[in-house]
């Protein structure tokens, strides 16, 4: 189990960033055979982008379900994200190849994923008793005193 911060603290980026949420949805769970393969391939991705740290991928958070699957990932630039999708010798552009032959042939299973541009000092976190996740993995944490209090505060920050 993570180690639990039992201090109220917010997690900050220098820069831009970009988060992207990636999942799938089950909506037959008896063919296995349709969706267990896209299922077994994110791990995979992620292996491979956390070994390489020139990625661009910074942190990410798994949330499984029994249907519903999701990542959570915070990437430095939309530049690193679109270079590893397109990237034809890394596991993503094969892996959508055959995952788009399954979904034409097959209900059972759909995908989804919706990128997101963050500037500078257009966002806010608050985490209090929490092990380390989200911005707080892929940014620096500070002490949600004083100038960090509420989240107009945070806000102003920067």
């Amino acid at each position: 189990m993570a180690e639990i911060d039992d201090r109220r603290v917010a997690a900050e980026m220098e820069d831009d960033f970009v988060v992207f949420r990636i999942g799938m949805r089950v909506h037959k769970l008896w063919k296995l055979h349709r969706w267990l393969p896209i299922f077994r391939a994110m791990p995979k991705m992620l292996d491979e982008l956390e070994s390489d740290p020139d990625s661009g991928l910074l942190a990410y958070d798994t949330n499984l379900g029994i249907r519903n699957h999701e990542f959570v990932q915070y990437w430095r630039s939309f530049d690193d994200l679109r270079e590893y999708a397109l990237d034809s010798e890394a596991h993503h552009a094969p892996a959508m190849k055959w995952t788009n032959r399954i979904l034409k042939e097959s209900n059972a299973v759909g995908i989804w994923h919706e990128t997101y541009l963050i500037g500078d000092g257009e966002y806010e976190t608050i985490y209090h008793n929490m092990p380390r996740q989200g911005l707080a993995k892929a940014g620096s944490v500070y002490p949600a005193t004083v100038g960090r209090k509420t989240a107009t505060r945070r806000l102003e920050q920067k």
